[in-house]
C-alpha cells in the first residue's frame, strides 16, 4: 500500500521545546522529523517494498520526493526542509489526491500520514473555517475529503497533551479522519513532549499499520513460512441489513491445481506478493559475542541451501503453466501463479478474490471442484469434453447485442447493415428480419416512432433501385417489412415481423 507523508513547514513548527529531562532546545520540526525516521527504519525492515512519497506544506504545497523505495533519500529531503508561512490544510490535502491520482488512479489503496503541531491554522484558510463551510462549497470545488482514492488517514500531532493548540484543533482532526470514512485516527504523544514521546508515537502507528503478515502456506504434508506483501487488508462491506468484515487466515491452504487458460483473469479484491521465509534461521548473536567465519553456527547456513516448499511451488507453477487454488479463509478464495515482470525474473503471486464461493462464474462454485478423473469418468472416458468454462443457468443483459444511438454514425451503422441483408436476400432472410426487429424494438424503447416510417420509405426506395438480376424473393420481401412498419400493431414490442412465405426456394 502506498504510504503519503504530508509535512507541516509553517511557521507554528519551528516553536522550541525544552526537554525536561535534559535541558535540550529542539523545534517541533525537529521532533517531527525524527518520528518520520522511525516510520522509516520501520519499513527498512518490515515492509521494504512499499513506495513513499514526502510532501511539505505551508499556505501552498510541495512534492518534495515523488514515490520511492529509497528510504534514505528521504530521509536525506527530511534534512533540507525550510520553514515558510502559515498552515493550510486543504492545500496539502489537495495535493495529496493530485500525486496519488496521477501515480495510481483511483484505485488503489494508499496510506496518508499528516505531521503537523495539532493546530489548526488561522484566518479564512484555517481548519475550523474550512469544515464551518463544507455545505456552502460550489460543485466545481469540492473538499479534498474524503479522498478520490481508498486511503487510511493518520494525523500524527507533534505537541503535549495540554497544550493549547491541540485541544481547539483535536475535535476538528478528528472530524477530518470522520470525513474520509473513519480509517486511521488522530495520535499524540503520552507524556512529556520529546524526542522518546514522538518516537513511541510513530513506532506505534508503524506496529497498527505496517505489520509484516506472516503466514503458513501449506499443501497436503508439505508446508512453508511465508510473508505476503502488501499486508493484506480486512474484507469490509456493508449489506442493507448487516456489515460485513473478514480477515485471511494465517494459514493458506492449496487445495488444488487448475490450468492457467482456464482460469482467464478474474476480478480481483487484491494482489500480493509471496515471500519465503527461512525455517531454520537462526536469532542474532547477543551483544559482545563474536561469531567466527568458520563456526559451524546456524546463522553461517546459506538461505539458497535450504529446501523451501515456497520456491518448489513457484517453479512447479511456471513450468507446468497452472495456478493453485487457495483457500484463504471460510468460503474465502484466491489462486497462486507465476508472473514475470520481465524475461528473467519472476515472482510468486497472490490474486485475493472477493468472499463466496461464486467469485469465478465460469469456474463455477468453487467448493464443488474435485479431481479431473472423476470428470472424465463421468463422460464415459471421453477426454476431450473440457470442464470449463461452465455456461451461465440464466441468459444474461450483457450477452445481448445492444443498441448505441448516442451518435448519429451509430443509428447510420445499424440501417446499413439491415440494407447489407437486404441486398442478398433470400440467403440472408432470417439476419435481415433479425437485425430489423433489434433496430425496431430499439427504437420503441428510446420512443424514437418515426424511425420505423423512415426505414418503411427505406426499403420502398430500395426496390425501386433493385439491379434487374436481382432475385424476385428481395422485392417481395422488402415491400412486405415496409407495409408492417407502417401498421399501428408493429409498435407493439412483443410482436415480432416475420418473414413472407413465398413459393421461391432459398439456395442454401
Amino acid at each position: 500500500m502506498p504510504i503519503v507523508i504530508v509535512v507541516d513547514v509553517s511557521l507554528s513548527m519551528t516553536r522550541p521545546v525544552t526537554i525536561l529531562e535534559t535541558g535540550e532546545v529542539f523545534q517541533r520540526q525537529h521532533l517531527a522529523i525524527h518520528g518520520i525516521n522511525t516510520i522509516l527504519d520501520y519499513l527498512a525492515v518490515h515492509s521494504k517494498l512499499e513506495f513513499v512519497a514526502l510532501v511539505a506544506f505551508s499556505s501552498l504545497y510541495e512534492i518534495v520526493s515523488p514515490f520511492t523505495r529509497d528510504f534514505d533519500l528521504i530521509k536525506a529531503k527530511l534534512q533540507q526542509l525550510e520553514e515558510f508561512d502559515k498552515t493550510c490544510i486543504e492545500t496539502a490535502l489537495h495535493g495529496v489526491n493530485s500525486l496519488v491520482l496521477e501515480e495510481w488512479g483511483s484505485i488503489t489503496p494508499c496510506q496518508v500520514i499528516l505531521v503537523s503541531d495539532g493546530t489548526p491554522g488561522v484566518g479564512s484558510l484555517s481548519l475550523k473555517n474550512l469544515l464551518s463551510t463544507l455545505n456552502q462549497r460550489e460543485a466545481a470545488s469540492p473538499f479534498p475529503v474524503p479522498f478520490c482514492f481508498p486511503a487510511k488517514l493518520s494525523i500524527m500531532c507533534i505537541a503535549s497533551q495540554d497544550d493549547v493548540g491541540l485541544q481547539v484543533g483535536l475535535p476538528l482532526y478528528q472530524k477530518l479522519v470522520d470525513l474520509n470514512g473513519g480509517e486511521g485516527g488522530v495520535y499524540i504523544p503520552e507524556g512529556n513532549l520529546s524526542i522518546k514521546s514522538v518516537q513511541a508515537m510513530f513506532q506505534k502507528h508503524a506496529e497498527q499499520n505496517f505489520a509484516s503478515f506472516y503466514g503458513v502456506l501449506k499443501c497436503g504434508h508439505l508446508s512453508s513460512q511465508i510473508i505476503l506483501s502488501p499486508v493484506p487488508q480486512p474484507y469490509c462491506k456493508t449489506n442493507d441489513f448487516e456489515s460485513v468484515k473478514r480477515s485471511i487466515s494465517d494459514t493458506i491452504e492449496i487445495l488444488g491445481f487448475l490450468d492457467v487458460a482456464d482460469v482467464g483473469s478474474p476480478m480481483a479484491y487484491s494482489r500480493h506478493l509471496v515471500l519465503p521465509i527461512a525455517s531454520g534461521k537462526a536469532e542474532p548473536a547477543p551483544a559482545g559475542v563474536k561469531v567466527e567465519p568458520d563456526s559451524e553456527d546456524e546463522s553461517t547456513i546459506d538461505d539458497s541451501k535450504t529446501p523451501s516448499f515456497c520456491v518448489l511451488l513457484h517453479g512447479a507453477l511456471k513450468v507446468e503453466n497452472v495456478v493453485a487454488l487457495c483457500l484463504l479463509a471460510d468460503e474465502w478464495y484466491g489462486i497462486m501463479y507465476s508472473w514475470a515482470d520481465s524475461k528473467k525474473k519472476s515472482n510468486l503471486m497472490l490474486t485475493v478474490f472477493e468472499p463466496g464461493v461464486n467469485a469465478v462464474p465460469w469456474l463455477g462454485e468453487l467448493d464443488k471442484l474435485g479431481p479431473r478423473e472423476d470428470f472424465i469418468a463421468a463422460n464415459n472416458g471421453d477426454e476431450s469434453i473440457a470442464p470449463f468454462p461452465l455456461k451461465p443457468t440464466e441468459k444474461r443483459s450483457y450477452s445481448q447485442n445492444t443498441v448505441v444511438w448516442i451518435r448519429q454514425a451509430g443509428l447510420q451503422a445499424d440501417i446499413q447493415k439491415i440494407l447489407r441483408h437486404a441486398r442478398k436476400l433470400p440467403e440472408k432472410t432470417q439476419h435481415f428480419y433479425k437485425e430489423l426487429n433489434r433496430v425496431r424494438r430499439a427504437a420503441l424503447s428510446f420512443g424514437f416512432i418515426e424511425l420505423l416510417d423512415g426505414l418503411a420509405a427505406i426499403f420502398e426506395r430500395e426496390c425501386t433501385l433493385l439491379p434487374g438480376g436481382a432475385h424476385p424473393d428481395c422485392a417481395l420481401q422488402l415491400t412486405h417489412a415496409a407495409s408492417i412498419l407502417r401498421k399501428p400493431y408493429s409498435r407493439d414490442l412483443k410482436y415480432n415481423i416475420t418473414p413472407l412465405r413465398t413459393k421461391f426456394v432459398n439456395d442454401d
